[in-house]
């Protein structure tokens, strides 16, 4: 049998990034818990013209050919943003999708790899989509279930694929689950005394003030964030991207914020799990896809926790678990059944013990890697 003929190339034409986008179905078309992306959304992605994160950041999209057929694929990033920010010289990976097979594998990180280390980085870090903003890390742990809104998914082999060209463990990130089973009374009453004690004020997000509320939001998450691994502040246009993006599906009854003396000290962020539905569209709109998915958005069952900040110097008072509890209990009265707190640091007992102590267990674990250039 001859030998197989492994090339790398840059994805430069519009057939080659259309190539790279649909790759994921060459992986995972016999794997039920995959969900589809929207290809529209995912052509938007890679778009610089359409993504604002490519205004600070160089990015390079490679695809892998074995006998001139699709069989990897790999993006290799500089966010010149988060080098100034932590004073350091980390280059990413992300968009990382492979046949199980090492020679590929092996193809597309020196391709990356090397590109990186000509932009002179001494670091490659991933797989992150594109930042710690969006997707990160590689689930490693629990894999009997399907990913909720943005987080990543991938085959049990990728981690042998990373660890076999020289990756090793930088940070694994958690990913918490609680069922709507009844909260304990006691729990609910200490979140109103902690708010008596404390003079919080929590309240539901502003719709009819939507611009306005993002820049409360973006001050408090800088705030809350900025001491965090691997935070990297958003840009204006990123803000806006995202409040764009997530305008679509947000539900004003899962967003939270808390007010002490009229100024907003930590918020929350919760969305419906829409992969429930798009799981049912294989990521197309049309011609049919968009019927389909509005009608199992109505019966999308579960949520997620994005976004949970508390800006420093209102730490351990409690308004982490205040903000878990009143999510709780209005995911409770619009019909939810479960919810994922995601992604949560393994070292950041702050927001491990709340979880725990409102009965969330530890169910996925997704790890983010590194690699000596």
């Amino acid at each position: 049998m001859p030998e197989s003929t492994i090339r790398v190339e840059e994805a430069l034409t519009r057939k080659q990034r259309d190539s790279f986008v649909k790759f994921p179905w060459v992986v995972y078309r016999e794997d039920p818990l995959w969900v589809p992306p929207l290809l529209m959304e995912r052509k938007d992605f890679i778009n610089p013209k359409k993504n604002p994160f490519f205004q600070h950041a160089e990015v390079a999209l490679f695809l892998a050919l074995r006998n001139g057929e699709p069989a990897g694929r790999i993006a290799a990033l500089v966010n010149h943003n988060h080098n100034r920010f932590h004073q350091d010289r980390v280059g990413f990976f992300g968009l990382f999708e492979c046949i199980n097979d090492q020679e590929v594998s092996q193809a597309l990180l020196h391709k990356a790899s090397d590109w990186l280390r000509r932009r002179g980085m001494e670091v490659m870090r991933g797989p992150a989509s594109f930042s710690t903003n969006e997707e990160i890390g590689l689930l490693v742990e629990g894999f009997q279930e399907s990913p909720m809104i943005l987080m990543p998914y991938n085959p049990p082999y990728y981690a042998r694929l990373l660890e076999q060209y020289g990756f090793r463990k930088e940070k694994d990130l958690y990913a918490f689950i609680r069922t709507a089973e009844d909260m304990p009374e006691r729990l609910y009453k200490l979140a109103e005394k902690l708010k008596e004690k404390n003079r919080f004020k929590v309240r539901k997000l502003k719709m009819a003030e939507l611009k306005e509320e993002i820049l409360r939001f973006k001050s408090v998450y800088e705030a809350a964030w900025e001491r965090n691994w691997g935070f990297v502040p958003m840009t204006e246009a990123e803000i806006d991207h995202m409040a764009s993006e997530l305008k679509r599906i947000l539900d004003p009854d899962l967003v939270f914020f808390v007010e002490v003396d009229d100024k907003i000290v930590g918020f929350s962020l919760t969305l419906p799990d829409v992969n429930q539905a798009l799981k049912k569209v294989n990521g197309r709109l049309f011609p049919t896809g968009f019927i389909k998915l509005m009608y199992h958005f109505k019966k999308i069952d579960q949520v997620r926790v994005l976004l949970l900040g508390v800006a420093q110097g209102y730490r351990r008072k409690g308004i982490d678990a205040v903000l878990y509890l009143e999510t709780f209990k209005e995911g409770i009265k619009k019909g939810y059944k479960r919810g994922e707190f995601s992604w949560i640091l393994e070292d950041n007992e702050a927001m491990i013990r709340p979880l725990e102590a409102i009965g969330a267990s530890l169910y996925k674990t997704y790890r983010v890697y590194d690699l000596p250039l």
